[in-house]
């Protein structure tokens, strides 16, 4: 009989902020738990509150990993595409969050990595550290990631300009690429305000997109970047925008 060998978790004795700082982290299903508990919880307020209505869902991958783009003008919009998701996909999506902000503080720290699942995401220093984990996370098949290509929230509720990250990670990778809009996030609850107003929120999934052919390079992950942009922008001007 082969014999069998328990491995204690890498982040045992850590204190519980570090455990949630770390990623990736390591299973725990108190952590799980919680995290469903929540969901749960957001999904029917979103239903209730904000009338969210999810179109296109069928678009999602079924299976393998893949990536979700959309605008970015509340935070209102990592839980909307969230719960985009079936509830079995939750502790698999991973959506990235800026480390200089939801990372800091005890309280944001326990938000972004408990119920949102978020992945500490550095935006002006090691990008491309950032990018990396990304690429690993992608690889294990069966992990979505969610990713705000602006890098920060919309001051006018308008799309920005996409960063070539996204480029960089997906362009020459047969990762399939599903752009979202959405709609209503940010008269519902724009940067600076401190609780949601009960306003209606559209999310509009649009068809996958690939980049294999795309060669490496800087000019290529700006094209890549121009054309989700573009995708969501086309997404946006098909319907009306919710009162």
């Amino acid at each position: 009989m082969k014999e069998w060998h328990y491995d204690t978790a890498e982040d045992l004795g850590q204190p519980m902020i570090e455990r949630l700082r770390g990623f990736p982290r390591e299973p725990d299903m108190l952590v799980y738990g919680l995290r469903s508990l929540a969901a749960l919880g957001l999904r029917a307020w979103l239903s209730l509150y904000h009338r969210l209505e999810i179109v296109g869902a069928d678009h999602l991958p079924h299976d393998g990993s893949f990536v979700m783009v959309a605008n970015h003008s509340s935070h209102l919009d990592a839980i909307c595409l969230l719960a985009a998701l079936p509830l079995g996909k939750l502790h698999r999506a991973f959506p990235a969050a800026a480390s200089d902000y939801f990372f800091v503080s005890v309280p944001r720290t326990a938000a972004a990595a408990i119920i949102v699942n978020a992945l500490p995401f550095t935006r002006t220093v090691h990008v491309r550290q950032s990018l990396s984990l990304c690429r690993q996370l992608l690889a294990n098949p069966g992990n979505i990631l969610i990713i705000f290509p602006e890098g920060t929230r919309s001051t006018t509720g308008e799309p920005g300009e996409f960063k070539p990250g996204i480029g960089l990670l997906v362009g020459g990778t047969n990762i399939p690429v599903v752009p979202c809009y959405l709609s209503g996030a940010f008269e519902a609850w724009p940067k600076g305000r401190l609780w949601p107003r009960p306003k209606r929120l559209k999310l509009i999934i649009g068809a996958t997109r690939s980049y294999e052919t795309i060669a490496p390079g800087k000019s290529a992950a700006e094209q890549v970047a121009a054309d989700l942009k573009q995708a969501v922008v086309e997404l946006k001007q098909t319907v009306r925008e919710v009162p």
